[in-house]
């Protein structure tokens, strides 16, 4: 019987056939259009697919090197979070910190820096999602706590990108409480009459969602960012019903009223501006005029 069996041989390559000359990691795959895209075309076009405008995620410091016009100063970049719970699940919590500081190069989910939107001054909060999620903790309801402080001393707007899975189980209810402590500070921004611009980007769910991320002046989001509390599977087991395609995206949210504009990325930092503009955001002085009025001021009495 053995005459009627294929013996398969193993496949054998030759010492001569020379490597592939392309490096990995020149192209990526969009999840929208399936297209292969030149990595260095698609950081050109601010990370979105000329092909299909799929949105790819992008980290904090990118978002910062595109909504300013050059340099900016960061705040509070040294703050850290102390495990205050010593919380273990699947591994340390100390572990996971470490692990993402290492990955990112950040202390916690969040930079928040001073600079210029089309020459006007303001303070952007910019969060990162590859640092446990973008969750929010104790660090990042803090530093977003200061940047607002710091808008209303200096007289100057906030805009707060979004882009999280909600608040950080691992600190329990310390992180809860970000929640009220940051919607208090944005009640008195709002009792300075400054602007308060919230961007949500994908994904912004649970507490973000549930606290500032909602109450902007002006709620912006990416084109089908997804929006939410919940996720759809517990939403659907809780209610019993079956849910509308996509009601968690942008474009439904927007439909329902609970946005105000979806905004391409390539046009965002000038629509911010522009409605920074129209709130009353006043342009940066010009260095030389710095320079004249410290000139001007009159010299100290003996």
């Amino acid at each position: 019987m053995a005459w009627f069996k294929k013996t398969k041989k193993p496949i054998v390559t030759s010492a001569k056939e020379k490597p592939s000359r392309v490096p990995e990691g020149l192209w990526v795959k969009c999840p929208g259009c399936q297209q292969a895209i030149y990595n260095k075309d698609l950081a050109a076009n601010l990370s979105v697919c000329p092909k299909c405008s799929h949105h790819f995620r992008i980290g904090a410091a990118e978002r910062l090197r595109m909504l300013f016009d050059g340099d900016w100063v960061e705040h509070d970049k040294d703050l850290v979070s102390t495990d205050p719970l010593r919380f273990t699940d699947t591994k340390p919590y100390r572990a996971r910190l470490k692990a993402s500081v290492e990955s990112t190069g950040l202390k916690d989910a969040i930079i928040t820096a001073t600079g210029t939107i089309e020459g006007l001054r303001a303070i952007v909060a910019s969060m990162e999602y590859g640092f446990i999620g973008g969750s929010m903790g104790v660090v990042v309801g803090e530093k977003i706590t200061r940047a607002i402080e710091r808008a209303i001393d200096e007289r100057v707007p906030i805009v707060i990108v979004c882009c999280s899975g909600g608040a950080r189980m691992m600190e329990g209810a310390r992180s809860l409480m970000q929640m009220a402590k940051i919607s208090g500070a944005l009640a008195r921004l709002d009792r300075a009459r400054l602007p308060y611009i919230a961007v949500l980007t994908d994904p912004t769910t649970g507490g973000v969602t549930a606290s500032f991320a909602m109450l902007g002046d002006l709620n912006i989001a990416e084109p089908k960012a997804q929006i939410g509390f919940a996720g759809p599977r517990v939403i659907e087991q809780t209610i019993r019903q079956k849910l509308p395609e996509g009601f968690q995206r942008s474009e439904f949210l927007l439909e329902k009223g609970m946005l105000d504009l979806i905004v391409d990325r390539r046009e965002l930092k000038q629509v911010i501006a522009n409605a920074l503009g129209f709130m009353g955001a006043v342009k940066a002085p010009a260095p030389a005029a710095v320079e004249e009025a410290v000139a001007t001021e009159p010299a100290p009495q003996a």
